[in-house]
């Protein structure tokens, strides 16, 4: 008696697993749009109550510190999505717009990385006296 792991013809379908990653690109696209919406109404709500107590300017600048951590988080999902909607059979096209894109993405993630370290080491400093 022979054992034989054939997995059925359909499963393997490149028009059903484009269906599938097309699915997963949709979810984590969503994911990094709603964690980047969050963060967004978080920070408004977040500088509003900063700025009704007028205090210490700091304030501000924890708020964008914040804000800027949550952004770069949603851009690396919105980058997610898009290496997913290349992985089933891409086009030279379709691979060109993914490292646009990726540059693009990459490039912002690093300013934004390279503004939240020198917000940091600035909240971070002591107050005067």
């Amino acid at each position: 008696m022979r054992l034989s792991l054939e997995l059925p013809q359909d499963l393997l379908d490149q028009e059903l697993l484009r269906e599938w990653v097309d699915l997963l690109v949709r979810l984590v696209e969503a994911a990094g749009a709603m964690i980047i919406f969050l963060a967004a109404a978080s920070a408004c709500g977040r500088f509003v109550a900063a700025a009704a107590r007028r205090g210490d300017e700091r304030q501000f600048t924890r708020v964008r510190l914040a804000f800027g951590r949550y952004l770069v988080l949603g851009l690396e999902f919105q980058l997610a999505s898009d290496v997913l909607s290349t992985a089933v059979a891409p086009t030279f096209q379709e691979i060109g717009q993914l490292a646009a894109i990726a540059a693009i993405r990459t490039a912002l993630n690093y300013f934004l990385g390279k503004e939240i370290a020198r917000e940091r080491a600035e909240v971070e400093q002591p107050v005067p006296a």
